[in-house]
């Protein structure tokens, strides 16, 4: 990948593993409405989405959400409880992958300017990236309510790149899902899939990322 300046990286199953932290909220948050919980293992594959389609998933017990069957002020309850329990407590769990500390020094290093297009609500994101001390490395991140569209919608990455000053083609987008890849291509900017995050079982190349990788520091052989 040539003659780019800007990363822009998706937050949870990219860069941190954060279901430990959402799972003890997200069955707090079920058992204070006497709901059934779940496992980590199965809020592992409902992730990714932004935390009211997770809190959809868990009151329906299934991925596809039918809103038929949901109830709609439930769910809204459900995630006030949510938020409130897991703005609290966003990273007693969470933990940084594998080599993304040293990747990210080396990347600042290079010259790489570093950002943040997350579908989780903002207001987690300053605290977890301060908890993991790499709050220093990233000059701007948007959440999933910082904007009137998330991802897949290219609003997130048209944002960030008029604040930035940054043309598409001076960019690239590192992601874990469907909706990383997806709001890349839908901008016409280069982007590279991590293997090992909360893809809910989808095959990522299906969707044509530029890149795909297994670990995170793969990602300096195409960012010299």
């Amino acid at each position: 990948m040539k003659n780019k300046t800007l990363v822009i990286f998706d937050l949870d199953g990219t860069l941190i593993d954060s279901v430990p932290d959402i799972s003890v909220a997200l069955n707090h948050t079920l058992k204070e409405l006497k709901r059934k919980t779940y496992t980590e293992e199965q809020v592992r594959l409902w992730v990714g989405e932004g935390a009211f389609v997770l809190i959809k998933r868990a009151l329906l017990g299934q991925k596809e959400i039918d809103n038929k069957l949901l109830d709609e002020a439930l769910a809204k309850k459900e995630f006030e409880i949510f938020l409130e329990f897991y703005l609290k407590n966003p990273c007693t769990f969470t933990k940084l992958y594998p080599s993304v500390l040293e990747t990210l020094k080396t990347l600042q290093r290079r010259g790489y300017r570093l950002a943040i297009a997350s579908n989780k609500p903002v207001a987690f994101i300053e605290p977890i990236l301060q908890a993991l001390q790499i709050d220093e490395f990233f000059e701007y991140h948007l959440g999933g309510d910082s904007l009137a569209q998330k991802k897949p919608d290219p609003l997130p990455l048209v944002h960030l790149l008029k604040e930035l000053a940054v043309e598409v083609e001076a960019s690239v987008m590192v992601g874990d899902s469907r909706n990383d890849i997806l709001v890349a291509n839908a901008v016409n900017m280069e982007s590279v899939a991590v293997s090992y995050g909360y893809a809910q079982g989808e095959n990522l190349e299906e969707y044509q990322p530029s890149v795909m990788i297994d670990s995170f520091e793969e990602l300096l052989l195409f960012l010299p």
